[in-house]
């Protein structure tokens, strides 16, 4: 008797897992099966297609926001453990883009050395650089770095530290520290803001401040608007900017109301 209470339980579980799994894919396309570890370095694989890699002329590496995953998998937890594991064993690199607290971008590491070598080319700061992607980024999973951190655990001298900060690895956080930081990156913070602030417009001054993602994803994109409408679309429904309600029409992406 308990043996069959036990598997019914288990086809109700698995039924409610696989429709939930089910409306998250039909949702945004996802692009994997399951809600496993896999899951969410493919999903990264994909959002990073839709960075907008001619815009910078390649010089950027790609660049997605971690609340983008979150438009897709609806376990913030499961994001977010995953997301660490592929930190730890030093795959992806995250960093505290500055205009937005919870605003975090996400890199993999090799794309991003791969182009900040590339823009030290030549340069005077090219060695320290190199020094600091080695010594740091290789072993080291932080947001930020004290003074006292840079100069006693790692080793670098006040004037390393410049150079850091001149090539853009570093930017000042406050007196005696400093965020890791994308070199370059203030073009594309000017975009994202500009796009996400269009895209959020068109949803609001749609009819009932409501449009089906589809019909969105159709709309010509305005000069505001430089990167995939798809990127921004992660964002606004990963940020919860607006709400995102399956219909027999598609999705709905209705604004909300700050």
């Amino acid at each position: 008797m308990d043996k069959g209470m036990n598997r019914k339980r288990a086809l109700i579980s698995d039924t409610f897992k696989v429709k939930k799994r089910k409306n998250g894919t039909e949702k945004f396309g996802a692009v994997s099966n399951g809600d496993g570890p896999t899951d969410i370095k493919s999903t990264l694989e994909y959002l990073m297609t839709l960075f907008p890699r001619k815009l910078f002329n390649d010089t950027l590496p790609q660049i997605v926001f971690k609340h983008q995953l979150y438009s897709i998998h609806s376990d913030k937890t499961l994001v977010d453990k995953e997301l660490n594991k592929l930190r730890e064993r030093g795959e992806l690199l995250m960093f505290q883009l500055g205009f937005d607290v919870e605003a975090f971008g996400l890199i993999f590491a090799s794309d991003y050395k791969a182009k900040v070598l590339a823009g030290e080319e030549g340069s005077a700061t090219r060695a320290t650089v190199e020094k600091f992607l080695e010594k740091v980024l290789s072993s080291c999973m932080d947001l930020s770095f004290s003074k006292d951190k840079m100069l006693r655990e790692f080793l670098f001298t006040d004037s390393e530290i410049t150079q850091l900060v001149k090539s853009g690895v570093l930017t000042v956080r406050d007196a005696g520290s400093w965020w890791l930081s994308i070199p370059n990156s203030g073009k594309f913070t000017k975009y994202f803001i500009q796009g996400r602030k269009a895209v959020l417009g068109m949803v609001k001054k749609s009819k009932y401040s409501e449009v089906l993602k589809a019909e969105l994803e159709e709309r010509r994109t305005t000069s505001h608007v430089k990167f995939h409408m798809k990127y921004h679309i992660h964002d606004i429904v990963g940020a919860e900017l607006v709400e995102s309600i399956p219909t027999t029409s598609g999705t709905l992406l209705r604004f909300v109301d700050s």
